[in-house]
């Protein structure tokens, strides 16, 4: 099956590049803004100058033609200007992660099979990025304007301007190198892109997105990943203005820095992935019958939304589409880096009839403008705009009828069993139905020769009506809601609770990242062929811990109804008590002992129970209920017996009495009735590593 895409627009030319697009706007409209942060802002002209200028240094340091230029700065203005300045020497840029060196010394040496020129970074990035690698280093700044400075150095601005031009022609910058942008991920890997490419990614976003001179960009991307990498041309070849909000990426956990830029600078076109949107949009406002129409909508200058670095739900599209004020278009845009960030993109406007379960589909829609896309054994394949040979995506799918590709999964995510495979994400989808659920990955975990099915769930991002107080489901309740639906034999065994998945770089489900379940030795699973029970077996500890607590108990208490004539003389003596209370005093007293001696076996054997309710996670709220607990056990025989023996006026004793006892009751209580409302772990339930 092939998916392919017929644009209605016309080419406007058939040669050129991004460069010499943004050329014509720096020639045409120079005073309008280009480049917008908190600090300053750039005019195209302002901006063009600023490249040329380092695009002089470039020449007169040996820039040779095609060179590979990484450039890190954390400051994306400067970041942008290295971009263009590298495309106007004739060169080949590649963004490196300067926030993060750990990443960027990685991507260097990503690029050493490539032959680098230089390494364009300003002072304080040079020494955590290159740790004697060799690579030349080029500072933007004093070492690029000493260079510039030599006696005799007169570089040629025509030269400058461009050696991208001379690609120009019947082989066109096809062949002519352009970019290296690099994969997301912990271990992001190069690939090299063509000038064609970039061009063409460009008009597949212009055309799908209507852009305008008037749009003002916003990227949350991290300047290295291909949504930033690639996705200036957006802004800056439609006479559009890019805008840099406080921070050079995302801030995690933290939005607001990005929601004043949107604000504080009218941003029209937000370009965000799954997470960062939700935070943005979604947390902390929920839409009412009595906004609508009234009242400031948040993010109130926006008019398109695009969501890149990974798939959205149809029930989650629809969550930002509500928040957001009528008329805002919201984009999941699906592609490769291999194909500069383009492929297919789908909004809640192309379906052709409302849905029964939102939750269940993930809908990538139909191609970019020259893209095409082609399923082979279930596999997607993206066709780049512009042609070339089909890149295998790594991810399944399946056409649907009326048009509209649908994902279903991702090939390495295929789980393993003995007659075959199964794809997991038709089970996530099933749990996503789940009320409370927003994500969920299914996983299988295999330790000490045991394999089991592992559901990973987290709520809907920033949903304020999902408590997180509130109890998952327990595993056999998901079981049963998942019965009829997917086969025993794939359900989950253990329910895992997240905050939030975990993503990588780009915005994607990080599964490598999620926590290894841990359970304690108590609790086994029994297997059958290739059928799990999935519960916990009842093992012989708690009951042999029971039997050893009440044996002492009973064996304690009547060994301290003996001793009290002993340790308290005659606090029990009842001969000038009449009958019947004489009987009801005696029963007292021996509730007292066996209290003690229940109070006495629970502080020498509790302790390995209330551990064990913890799955081998004690805290001090463990120990404290432990001791606690037996305190109040404890202190009735000693307490009774000393008030009975104590005089009525002796103040001292009196006040002694009610601090060592009654005081110390009241704190175990509270100790006790804290740890009580805790929510406890379901036993099917591991550690929360978010």
């Amino acid at each position: 099956m092939t998916q392919g895409y017929e644009s209605a627009r016309t080419a406007d030319g058939a040669t050129g590049t991004v460069l010499h697009l943004f050329e014509r706007w720096a020639r045409d409209t120079p005073g309008e803004p280009a480049l917008i942060t908190n600090r300053q802002s750039l005019t195209y002209g302002e901006l063009d100058e600023r490249a040329n200028r380092l695009a002089h240094h470039l020449l007169a340091a040996g820039l040779p033609e095609g060179g590979l230029v990484a450039i890190g700065a954390t400051w994306q203005a400067d970041l942008v200007t290295g971009v263009l300045a590298v495309l106007k020497a004739g060169g080949v840029y590649a963004v490196v992660d300067a926030e993060t060196p750990r990443t960027g010394r990685h991507q260097l040496a990503q690029l050493q099979a490539l032959s680098p020129f230089a390494l364009l970074t300003p002072e304080q990035h040079r020494a955590p990025l290159d740790t004697g690698s060799g690579l030349r280093t080029i500072r933007p700044d004093e070492e690029a304007a000493a260079i510039a400075a030599r006696p005799g150095y007169a570089p040629d601005p025509a030269e400058a301007s461009g050696r991208a031009a001379a690609a120009d022609g019947p082989a066109g910058p096809a062949a002519a190198g352009a970019a290296v942008l690099f994969t997301a991920g912990d271990a992001p890997r190069p690939v090299p892109v063509g000038h064609a490419l970039l061009l063409a990614a460009y008009r597949g976003w212009a055309d799908l997105a209507r852009l305008t001179p008037q749009d003002r960009h916003l990227i949350t991307a991290r300047p290295d990943v291909t949504a930033f990498a690639a996705g200036w041309t957006r802004a800056l070849c439609s006479g559009g203005a890019l805008v840099l909000p406080s921070t050079p990426c995302w801030p995690a956990g933290n939005p607001h820095p990005v929601r004043s830029a949107v604000e504080g600078h009218r941003v029209t076109v937000l370009h965000a992935d799954p997470a960062g949107i939700g935070s943005l949009v979604v947390d902390g406002h929920r839409p009412h019958a009595t906004d609508r129409g009234t009242g400031p909508r948040p993010l109130r200058w926006l008019r398109l939304v695009t969501v890149t670095g990974d798939r959205l739900h149809l029930d989650e599209l629809d969550a930002l589409q509500a928040r957001l004020r009528p008329g805002v278009r919201v984009l999941n845009v699906y592609g490769l880096t291999e194909s500069a960030g383009v492929g297919t993109s789908f909004e809640l406007g192309q379906l052709p009839a409302p849905v029964a379960a939102p939750e269940r589909l993930s809908l990538l829609g139909t191609p970019f403008a020259g893209c095409a896309v082609d399923l082979r054994d279930g596999e997607i394949h993206l066709t780049p705009p512009g042609g070339g040979d089909a890149v295998p995506t790594g991810d399944v799918g399946t056409l649907r009828p009326d048009g509209l590709l649908e994902y279903a999964g991702r090939v390495r995510h295929r789980i393993d069993l003995p007659d075959g495979h199964f794809e997991p994400h038709a089970v996530e989808a099933a749990i996503r139905t789940h009320p409370g659920i927003g994500a969920a990955v299914l996983a299988r975990v295999d330790k000490a020769g045991e394999q089991r099915f592992v559901a990973y769930v987290a709520p809907p991002p920033g949903d304020p009506a999902w408590d997180a107080s509130a109890p998952l489901p327990s595993v056999e309740g998901l079981r049963d809601h998942l019965a009829g639906v997917v086969i025993r034999e794939v359900s989950p065994q253990i329910v895992v609770r997240l905050r939030a998945l975990p993503r990588n770089r780009g915005g994607q489900e990080d599964r490598s990242a999620l926590p290894l379940p841990t359970r304690p030795p108590a609790e086994r699973t029994v297997q059958y062929g290739s059928k799990f029970t999935g519960r916990p077996a009842t093992g012989a500890l708690p009951l042999a811990n029971g039997l050893l607590g009440g044996c002492l108990a009973v064996v304690i208490g009547f060994l301290t109804l003996l001793l009290t004539r002993f340790v308290w003389p005659g606090s029990t003596d009842l001969s000038a008590v009449p009958y019947p209370w004489a009987a009801l005093f005696f029963l007292l007293y021996v509730a007292e002992s066996l209290s003690f001696g229940a109070g006495l076996a629970f502080l020498l054997t509790g302790y390995r129970l209330l551990v064990r309710r913890e799955r081998g996670r004690p805290d001090r709220w463990t120990r404290a209920v432990h001791l606690a607990t037996s305190y109040l056990l404890l202190a009735w025989w000693p307490q009774d017996n000393a008030y009975r023996l104590a005089a009525k006026q002796d103040w001292p004793l009196q006040a002694l009495l009610v601090y060592a006892f009654n005081i110390p009751l009241m704190i175990a209580a509270f100790v006790v009735v804290r740890y009580l409302t805790r929510r406890p772990p379901s036993p099917f339930d591991f550690e929360d590593r978010n």
